[in-house]
């Protein structure tokens, strides 16, 4: 292979994954993307890679917005800001999902009953209870840190939980109906390499923050960071059993449910003792 055929290959996988990476943008948020020429459908399945590096842009926003609340008003106030910006950035996408679970899992006794309550556009009593419950948890516990740590677990929060929503990719297959999938090419497994690979974007976060703020990550003991990951993996290992035995696979519903409860969990262990 020539010089020139390598850094063509090298340019048109970069232009491609970058492609990706906005794909995954679009579908994540509401924030504004170009429009794409000649679209494919897979390329919605193959961005899924990418939405760690989504949640991690999220968190980026939130965490500016925290940090400008924090300084014109107070800790909660602050809590209360960066969460709202955070709905309003991805357009509830998770937080629906979330209410939509609770709601199936809570009022259905059969697969297919569960599978007809998650469609319902309505909101019932488990999907209000779940969503206001999941909204005061993490409210309060960014509102309990300091302002350095609480900057950092946003950032890694929304990146982290967006790893762990896209595992059960991985790890189940699709369990709702086919046919009343809103987003088709989503409804596939993702093989365990691309879920590993997507796992590079955290790995770089942390390189990135490690390097230009030090002191910051200095607060954050090794034994909070443990207790994070095990939090988180212990959130993400419960929606796999529940939605493997509720559902026979993940929803679209479980995968929002699966990140907001994984970020809830990151929360919480970094918070654990503040």
């Amino acid at each position: 292979m020539t010089a020139l055929t390598f850094t063509q290959r090298l340019t048109q996988l970069l232009v491609q994954e970058g492609r990706l990476l906005l794909v995954a943008m679009q579908f994540l948020t509401r924030l504004p993307v170009p429009a794409f020429k000649h679209y494919q459908a897979q390329w919605l399945h193959q961005s899924s890679r990418h939405f760690p590096a989504v949640g991690l842009l999220v968190g980026l926003l939130c965490a500016g917005t925290f940090w400008l609340s924090w300084l014109l008003f107070t800790p909660l106030v602050a809590a209360v800001a960066c969460t709202a910006l955070g709905i309003k950035i991805t357009g509830a996408f998770h937080e629906d999902g979330l209410a939509d679970t609770c709601d199936g899992l809570g009022g259905g006794l059969t697969r297919e009953r569960t599978l007809t309550i998650m469609k319902d556009s309505r909101l019932g009593a488990f999907g209000t209870l779940g969503l206001v419950m999941a909204l005061l948890l993490k409210v309060s516990l960014l509102a309990s840190m300091s302002l350095p740590i609480a900057l950092i677990a946003l950032v890694i929060g929304h990146g982290a939980s967006r790893l762990c929503c896209i595992s059960l990719l991985a790890l189940l297959p699709y369990g709702g109906e086919l046919e009343h999938a809103k987003a088709k090419p989503m409804a596939q497994q993702l093989t365990p390499l691309q879920g590993l690979l997507s796992a590079g974007w955290l790995l770089l976060a942390f390189v990135i923050i490690s390097a230009a703020w030090p002191l910051a990550m200095a607060q954050i003991s090794v034994g909070h960071w443990l207790l994070a990951l095990l939090f988180a993996l212990l959130a993400t290992t419960y929606m796999y059993r529940l939605l493997a035995r509720r559902l026979g696979g993940y929803t679209g519903d479980g995968l929002g449910a699966t990140q907001q409860l994984s970020e809830l969990a990151i929360y919480a262990g970094l918070a654990v003792g503040l």
